[in-house]
């Protein structure tokens, strides 16, 4: 667990759904798609070269932001963000929705002074160098079960929410004094999640999820720089949504059978795309921002994230390596993830590198390509 996570959400809530919410109990289907939903969760997250000064970091939260109704206008933010795909079983047939994102938490260096602390850009100590920045942490919402035929029957909408809070994590000299402090605070979120059902064939319905941010923000100016990261806190970030069915399938949207082709091409999906994971029942079902095929995995030899699922791991682990010390120096102290990969990179053993060179998964015929 980074330590945003050893912070901020254990210190917090990680959210509440108004209307009956049931216990997270992790399930083998949740478990198999656990990493390849992490994955799409942090794409685009921290960008090579993984430092705040770099250009590409100035502008963060790209992928799936669902910003607060008030503000997205102005900004030309989406604020909602919808999932319709296709469900086969009996009226029966069980459905759980998650929904994951990521709540932007805003991190301030304090520094000990006469008086009170102070807040600071910067700060080293005991050679670790600290800055001022934005972190994430990840909100994992899991609404009450239903049924296709409850949606049949009567659409639902679910009010969910996420506390603001903030947490401290103290900076000790070589002596043991408190010289300073990391103050991470977060603001309350809010949304709606609706969900319907539509008959669109025999023992076939048309799920929709639509999520849609209703937090409290004031209107920002669109013409000002910071405009879109001062909203940033108030958005869902990396918005994704995971569908499970014990007693139903999801249908495939690049591949439907061919009786289902037009339902699937009549589905419309926002700012997102569903494809199946997990067991090749079709039980599960991924909405992300990030364009993927059915039943995506990710390469066992990755050593672990590296935020960029376009780049080639090995490129990025040797950019990494070949940086001098003075950026590394910045890498480490710009995020607590940016750390991680670092240190995830220089212990790499020759053998872990020999093995993101390239790897053959399997043979087909050449007029099957």
């Amino acid at each position: 667990m980074d330590a945003v996570n050893r912070t901020a959400a254990e210190t917090a809530a990680e959210g509440a759904v108004e209307t009956g919410a049931e216990e997270v109990v992790e399930t083998a289907a949740d478990k198999a798609v656990e990493k390849i939903a992490r994955t799409c969760l942090y794409e685009g997250y921290l960008l090579w070269p993984y430092s705040r000064s770099a250009l590409k970091n100035t502008r963060r939260w790209t992928f799936g932001g669902v910003y607060p109704r008030t503000t997205a206008d102005a900004l030309g933010e989406p604020c909602r963000m919808q999932t319709q795909c296709l469900l086969q079983g009996e009226p029966d047939a069980d459905l759980t929705v998650r929904v994951r994102f990521l709540h932007v938490v805003d991190r301030t260096v304090l520094q000990e002074g006469p008086h009170a602390p102070r807040p600071v850009d910067s700060m080293t100590v005991q050679g670790r160098r600290y800055l001022t920045w934005q972190e994430a942490t990840e909100r994992d919402l899991r609404l009450p079960s239903t049924t296709a035929a409850e949606l049949l029957a009567l659409p639902r909408a679910i009010r969910v929410a996420v506390p603001a809070g903030s947490d401290r994590e103290p900076i000790h000299d070589e002596q043991g004094r408190q010289v300073g402090a990391l103050l991470r605070t977060w603001k309350p979120l809010t949304g709606i999640v609706r969900l319907e059902a539509v008959p669109v064939a025999d023992r076939t319905v048309r799920l929709t999820v639509r999520i849609t941010n209703t937090t409290p923000c004031l209107q920002p100016e669109p013409d000002a720089r910071d405009a879109r990261d001062r909203a940033a806190p108030f958005a869902f970030v990396s918005t994704h949504a995971v569908l499970h069915s014990d007693r139903g399938a999801f249908v495939s949207l690049t591949d439907p059978p061919a009786h289902l082709r037009q339902a699937v091409r009549e589905c419309d999906n926002q700012g997102t795309w569903p494809v199946l994971v997990g067991d090749e029942g079709g039980h599960t079902m991924l909405s992300s921002p990030i364009t993927l095929s059915d039943y995506p995995q990710v390469a066992p030899e990755s050593p672990g994230d590296m935020f960029d699922g376009t780049e080639i791991d090995q490129l990025l682990v040797l950019s990494v390596l070949s940086m001098t010390d003075e950026e590394r120096e910045e890498m480490a102290a710009a995020d607590p993830r940016g750390r991680d990969i670092l240190e995830r990179c220089t212990a790499l053993t020759a053998g872990e590198m020999s093995a993101l060179h390239g790897t053959i998964r399997g043979f087909r015929p050449l007029e099957d390509a």
